[in-house]
């Protein structure tokens, strides 16, 4: 690639490298990363599919997090941003402060007998001592695996079973906008219902609501007192060994647990955050997910400081804490250069303030970029944060098992490399060899709906197993296409490289044998003036198979009378008929106040299927408000 060449063309060339001669671009990418003992080997493909990215490397991620920003000169810039408006306070800690803390957690961790390769269960909300636990893990060798703070005892359970910890972290209740969750009486009943019983829980114990401490229990604040634990040094692991295991809902009913390895994880994240996000060392980023998800792991703690930039954790909701402008305004205080949230906050946002009345109150001159992933991006959300934020609103395509994004459009200081283009989140990024697959295993041509699949290897980051079961991660993910990884995800490419993504492949109707994707219908319903979010589910017919049954959920302050609500279905069957055209067959369109979705923004198109068609229905661990759902039973069984 010449010197002149334009962003647009040195990414492309990236991108081309990458594939082309991974072990050489990796290499390169590694140079980024601090080394105990630097790989001489970039990939170790002998053991395929098992693939394994610098094997003979060692390192440890939590230095490279945060004791070499120390040692080179970032001690005194803030590193972490608590914003709570859920209890009404703001705190910030330094890179060296932050240091002295996770050091000295790792060093309780140490004294209660956690050492390399111990699993750490961490049951805690969005507070600061989630960052800490997990890095301090790090620090130590052990590995975390963190559960969404307020799940339900059978589901944390069921974690603790598999991932059998010495020790749990928790805290003794979450807090949420309208009511205090007590955590300590769920994690007691989760340990009772689990074979497995940890040595110690440490808890920390929140003015919002204290609670009593049995045999196994230790006081965070007490364990922390500086005269009562010396700090941890920094352990060497391989590069292979794994950081964390992030369970995802298994088909099965049994969780899968996520290995992400230590060095492969450190490499692609640090590369992630300045090509792909375009935040460089010192700058603040706002990443508006929970530390229970990948997001939060990957985008909240560990490519933000692995950068050394300034990462926000945010204790709050989209809406609500105390109204819809609330990212606007931690944009606006913390002056961040990007945010990351899911086109589901957006949406409600979008349903609180349809005018956006309140951007203009905040200075959001910092903000360059906005960042949507977990959720399909529809283009009408996509045109109203465009058009009222000003910066380019960038969708990226990715998923638990991948750790960082597959299909993006990569930010640089002038704004997105490429073409934006609604409804995909870009070309696929550096490493990931994107096909489009028939139900033969044959590559159909551009524009062609398949199964979306990345060809193997995948690049540093993935998981390159489950969690002490590599017969269920070939089974699940390796096994329905030759040499390549089945990302359950149906969709298209078109000429340009740009990847569209649709749906699940389970979210797919086949409507008197033809194949539409969920995805097409509700883009078309979403564009309507009055609609703030909606659904598509196939629902089962004698006739055709399968025909389309949308809900909608309206725009804050429409509320249409009778005769009103009929016409603005109507007016609906007709969007989809024009824009999708007749052989959709949709009739029934459901108004209604809420879609259910999981707390990560997912709408749960499966389960209301289910619903509507009789079925017993699959719901989820990781469901938003059961309320929400049983409210539809009725309308759906309609």
């Amino acid at each position: 690639m010449s010197s002149d060449a334009t962003p647009q063309q040195a990414y492309r060339a990236q991108v081309a490298s990458s594939l082309a001669d991974p072990r050489a671009f990796w290499e390169q990418a590694a140079r980024d990363i601090d080394w105990i003992h630097r790989p001489r080997e970039v990939l170790d493909d002998a053991d395929a599919p098992f693939y394994r990215w610098f094997p003979d490397g060692t390192l440890n991620v939590c230095y490279n997090a945060l004791d070499r920003h120390v040692v080179h000169g970032r001690a005194d810039q803030t590193a972490l941003v608590h914003d709570s408006p859920v209890t009404g306070t703001v705190r910030s800690w330094t890179y060296a402060e932050l240091l002295d803390l996770v050091a000295r957690f790792a060093g309780v961790l140490r004294d209660l007998g956690v050492g390399r390769g111990d699993r750490v269960v961490v049951y805690l909300p969005m507070v600061p001592e989630a960052v800490i636990t997990m890095l301090a893990c790090a620090r130590i060798g052990a590995v975390h695996s963190v559960v969404f703070g307020g799940f339900a005892p059978a589901e944390l359970a069921a974690r603790i079973e598999d991932a059998r910890p010495t020790v749990v972290v928790s805290a003794s209740c979450g807090i949420e906008p309208t009511r205090v969750v007590p955590y300590k009486p769920m994690l007691d009943e989760a340990i009772a219902r689990s074979s497995h019983q940890p040595e110690h829980c440490v808890i920390l114990q929140r003015e919002q609501l204290t609670c009593e401490l049995g045999e196994r229990d230790l006081d965070w604040a007490s364990l922390m007192h500086p005269d009562a634990v010396a700090p941890a040094a920094c352990v060497p692991v391989r590069a292979t060994d794994p950081l964390y295991v992030l369970y995802t809902s298994g088909t099965t009913g049994r969780p899968k647990g996520i290995v992400r390895d230590s060095g492969g994880y450190a490499v692609a994240l640090r590369w992630s955050m300045t090509h792909l996000y375009g935040v460089r060392p010192g700058e603040t980023w706002l990443c508006g997910s929970d530390v229970g998800w990948v997001v939060g792991h990957s985008y909240i703690v560990y490519a933000p400081l692995l950068t050394g930039a300034t990462t926000i954790l945010f204790e709050g909701k989209p809406v609500g804490t105390p109204d819809a402008g609330a990212y606007w305004r931690m944009i606006a205080q913390h002056r961040a250069v990007a945010a990351f949230t899911a086109p589901t906050a957006i949406r409600a946002i979008k349903k609180q303030d349809p005018h956006a009345e309140l951007v203009p109150a905040h200075d959001l001159s910092s903000l360059r970029a906005l960042f949507l992933a977990g959720e399909r991006l529809d283009p009408d959300t996509w045109r109203w944060a465009s058009d009222h934020l000003g910066v380019p609103v960038v969708d990226n395509w990715w998923q638990t098992e991948t750790g960082w994004p597959i299909a993006i459009n990569p930010v640089g200081p002038d704004g997105a490399l490429l073409d934006i283009r609604p409804g995909s989140p870009g070309p696929a990024t550096v490493g990931y060899d994107v096909r489009v697959l028939d139900e033969r295993g044959e590559e159909v041509p551009a524009g062609t709906e398949g199964a979306i699949c990345l060809r193997l290897p995948l690049p540093p980051g993935t998981l390159p197993t489950l969690w002490q079961d590599d017969e269920r991660y070939v089974s699940s993910y390796l096994s329905a296409y030759d040499g390549y990884y089945l990302s359950g995800d149906g969709g298209y490419v078109d000429e340009d490289g740009y990847v569209y993504v649709m749906g699940r492949t389970d979210d797919v109707l086949n409507v008197a044998g033809h194949r539409l994707s969920t995805g097409a219908l509700e883009e078309a319903l979403a564009g309507h003036p009055a609609v703030a979010e909606c659904a598509v589910i196939g629902v089962a017919d004698d006739l055709k198979g399968q025909v389309p049954r949308a809900l909608v959920v309206l725009k804050s302050g429409i509320d249409p009378d009778e005769a009103g609500e009929a016409r603005l279905r109507q007016e609906l069957v007709d969007r989809v008929r024009a824009e999708v055209g007749p052989v959709a067959s949709l009739r029934q369109v459901d108004v209604v106040d809420a879609l259910p979705k999981t707390r990560s923004g997912k709408i749960l198109r499966r389960t209301m299927r289910q619903i509507a068609d009789g079925d017993t229905p699959m719901v989820p661990s990781t469901i938003e408000d059961v309320a929400v759902l049983d409210g539809l039973r009725p309308v759906l069984r309609g």
